[in-house]
């Protein structure tokens, strides 16, 4: 009776009223004083656990990743992503880069590139386009026009605008280019070996550049008796099927390296590679008597196991097989001519050829 009796009492102290109390010791003298006993240790178990509940809170930490080793074994290429995109800059309508077309104007040139692109024949696929916020330091008349623009009554007008300013705390004036980013996929990456050996003189190909800055295989070797690299390695066959399927072999790695375009600067020039130091990379390669490893943008899907195919994510395929360029073969000895007025690509200067007449051979 001692042990009920300090059991109200703990029900006292957590709270109940007096009523209650003299309620449950009336209760014990009518029914039986276990069962009674086991009820109060019920509903105080309850409590307590509800009380406990609410109270729960999730907690977060940091946990180590093997990034070495995921990077290694998962990815197709081993520390390379198979995500492809283009950085389109808003042009600028000023030599100074103060002034740049509207956000609406960018996004008309990245839709341009990209079906520009495949019209020529490049087996690529529109995904994705958002917008990029670049950071640079502005002032004079940009910083004055555009940081007292940032108020909130001018949000309308920021939304299709390619520059707005702020100023931090140390008073300087901050802009912020508003750019384009393209994503963009194919179907996969052809995986191709060229073996080479001693006294291989060429390696039997010739590599151009489109408009779009996409590098790819214009002209192959096409002799039986000839068992030159392009021949052992199968380039010469895949570039008959591209052909017959009226599509580009485009060369999206070298070595592992991606070689594709990536920016279109605020003057409307495409950064690429250039074709003349690919050709001269490939051409050591020769010398060196080592192989060859280029990736080139799948058309199709395989046709069986026999092809190394490192495929994307499931994408549907090509909507329409459109027309080749036409592509003018030339002599090895030729050297490429030289447009002074698309020899500035962004800050880079460097030779490029024009696809219309020539061809790099190797």
């Amino acid at each position: 009776m001692m042990r009920l009796i300090s059991e109200c009492y703990f029900h006292v102290q957590y709270g109940m009223s007096t009523l209650f109390l003299l309620s449950t010791l009336n209760f014990l003298h009518k029914h039986n004083v276990a069962s009674v006993c086991l009820y109060l240790r019920l509903g105080t178990r309850s409590t307590r656990v509800a009380s406990a509940l609410s109270k729960a809170q999730l907690q977060d930490g940091y946990v180590a990743y093997p990034w070495e080793k995921k990077m290694r074994d998962t990815l197709r290429m081993p520390n390379s992503s198979c995500y492809l995109s283009m950085l389109v800059l808003p042009k600028a309508l000023d030599s100074n880069a103060c002034r740049y077309e509207s956000f609406d104007d960018t996004l008309a040139r990245a839709n341009a590139w990209i079906c520009s692109a495949q019209a020529s024949g490049i087996p690529v696929d529109y995904r994705n386009v958002q917008s990029e916020a670049l950071l640079t330091k502005i002032s004079g008349e940009t910083a004055s026009a555009t940081v007292n623009s940032g108020s909130l009554s001018d949000l309308s007008n920021v939304t299709n605008a390619t520059l707005y300013g702020f100023e931090d705390y140390h008073g300087v004036d901050i802009g912020v280019v508003k750019a384009a980013r393209l994503w963009y996929s194919s179907i996969g990456e052809l995986l191709l070996e060229i073996p080479l050996e001693e006294g291989d003189t060429r390696l039997g190909f010739a590599i151009s550049r489109t408009e779009e800055g996409f590098i790819y295989i214009s002209s192959v070797v096409d002799d039986e008796e000839c068992k030159g690299p392009s021949s052992r390695s199968g380039l010469r066959d895949l570039f008959n099927r591209a052909k017959e399927a009226s599509k580009l072999l485009v060369i999206s790695r070298v070595s592992n390296e991606k070689v594709l375009p990536w920016m279109i600067s605020s003057s409307g020039s495409v950064r690429c590679f250039d074709t003349i130091s690919l050709s001269q990379k490939l051409s050591l390669h020769r010398l060196a008597v080592r192989p060859i490893e280029l990736h080139l943008l799948a058309w199709e899907k395989p046709a069986g196991p026999v092809e190394r195919i490192f495929h994307s994510p499931k994408l549907p395929l090509p909507s329409t097989l459109l027309p080749q360029p036409h592509q003018n073969v030339v002599t090895e000895s030729v050297e490429p001519r030289v447009d002074a007025e698309q020899d500035y690509v962004g800050d880079l200067s460097f030779r490029l050829d024009d696809i219309s007449f020539e061809s790099s051979w190797v």
